[in-house]
């Protein structure tokens, strides 16, 4: 009786067992990965410096490498090929999209109102361009960084009349995708410092040689690059470009400074990223972009090439190199 009492529990507890053991591998399973889409306009080799301070802002938001997939579209140059990336990451129903420019904010909002995007646009006011109600509170699908600041336009041309006394003429490019903020900053400044502008156009980074050919035609004094991710794809490519056309180049991106551009001032780009990283993360921990504000760059550096310099025959004046930080000798 003892016995038969034993058997029927072993065999209870045996089914039990075997009847729990698929519901604890199932709970010892890690969770699925959440996945951000990055929507990028330029080229993947570059991609990889802007996804990993992305994830440098995922991290402290205690989000490791494992627990989030990040899917790279990025369109090698061809502003085109973004629609059809952005309508791919919907499709795949991604938990973030993370969209770089103003034509990826642009398209990522015409490919979907409901799955959040994080931006990082350096280009736009995000009021005036209809990204978001108000920096404070977004209220639609969308929020990110963005730095719209005028100032650097008008900034980038006093330091290059700083660094050329003699400075009368400056070519601008620029690409017509952005908005007119930069161009508007620069022409102001331009008519308080007497300075002559002739805009350059690219459009894809295929359009770069021909650019600063037709650039080197206007025989110009220097040249500023505005800001666009188009421009910060290929940092060496214009930086060689500028140095065999012998123009002094002034732009946002530290990349094209250091590569060998003259002068570079600006927000810290990789530390943009990072930021972008952390408010993806709490989206992803629940917070609704809707509710959470808008935030501009925290970290700005001018970079100034003094090699570069040497190599166009021009002496840099000690405030310039002061107020540098960093000097490339």
């Amino acid at each position: 009786m003892v016995a038969g009492v034993g058997r029927r529990h072993f065999i209870s507890a045996l089914g039990g067992t075997a009847l729990a053991l698929p519901l604890t591998a199932q709970a010892q399973q890690p969770a699925k990965p959440a996945r951000i889409g990055f929507l990028y306009p330029g080229v993947s080799a570059v991609a990889v410096s802007r996804i990993k301070a992305l994830r440098l802002g995922l991290e402290a938001m205690g989000y490791g490498i494992d627990q989030v997939e990040i899917i790279d579209h990025s369109s090698q140059g061809d502003p085109g090929k973004l629609p059809g990336l952005a309508a791919d990451l919907v499709a795949r129903k991604v938990d973030v999209i993370v969209p770089i420019s103003p034509a990826g904010v642009r398209t990522a909002k015409s490919a979907t109102t409901t799955i959040p995007i994080v931006a990082n646009d350096l280009e736009s006011d995000p009021v005036a361009s209809g990204f978001v109600a108000s920096l404070a509170r977004p209220g639609g699908n969308i929020t990110g960084v963005f730095s719209d600041f005028p100032d650097f336009g008008t900034k980038w041309l006093e330091i290059l009349k700083e660094a050329l006394p003699n400075l009368t003429k400056v070519v601008v490019m620029r690409d017509p995708a952005t908005a007119p903020t930069q161009l508007d900053a620069v022409t102001a400044a331009a008519r308080l410092l007497r300075v002559r502008l002739d805009v350059v156009d690219v459009r894809a980074i295929a359009e770069l040689r021909h650019a600063f050919e037709i650039a080197a035609g206007h025989k110009p004094d220097a040249v500023i690059v505005l800001a666009s991710p188009l421009f910060g794809t290929e940092p060496k490519l214009i930086a060689d470009l500028a140095l065999d056309h012998r123009l002094p180049t002034v732009t946002l991106f530290s990349e094209i400074a250091r590569a060998g551009g003259l002068l570079s001032y600006g927000p810290d780009l990789l530390e943009t990223f990072r930021q972008t990283g952390t408010m993806a993360g709490k989206v992803l921990r629940g917070q609704k972009p809707a509710d959470l504000p808008v935030e501009r760059p925290t970290k700005f550096e001018m970079i100034v090439n003094q090699r570069t310099a040497k190599a166009l025959g021009i002496t840099l004046p000690n405030a310039v190199l002061l107020h540098a930080d960093e000097v490339i000798e």
